[in-house]
């Protein structure tokens, strides 16, 4: 049974940082794209980040660039989103979801086989 377990979610003040981690089991993790999701109240699931499988390729939302790092660790089938400098904007329930593709990484929802429960992140003062 596949299952990515997300973690890493709080309150923080506006400039804070946090770091989420997707923690995957029963699937061949290497062999899958990772991709960041978040959802906000009201709004529509955006994509926020994803990594390749090989971590050679990596999309950024426009919103995130420059400000969250995503990093992978096969040999611990885990993926990291490093998010500095958040803004209230930020504020979402954040999902991990995996992929199997050979190449590369889709921003799309709708390419993700395999979802997380979701970790929230609030950034208020």
């Amino acid at each position: 049974q596949v299952q990515l377990v997300e973690s890493g979610g709080g309150s923080v003040q506006p400039g804070g940082s946090l770091r989420l981690t997707c923690a995957a089991s029963g699937l061949a993790f290497n062999a899958y794209a990772i991709a960041w999701f978040r959802q906000a109240p009201g709004k529509e699931r955006e994509a926020v980040s994803c990594i390749g499988r090989s971590a050679t390729s990596t999309y950024y939302a426009d919103a995130v660039e420059g400000r969250f790092t995503i990093s992978r660790d096969n040999a611990k089938n885990t993926v990291f989103l490093q998010m500095n400098s958040l803004k209230p904007e930020d504020t979402a329930v954040y999902y991990c979801a995996a992929d199997l593709r050979v190449i590369g990484c889709y921003s799309t929802s709708a390419a993700y086989d395999f979802w997380g429960q979701g970790t929230q992140v609030s950034v208020s003062s």
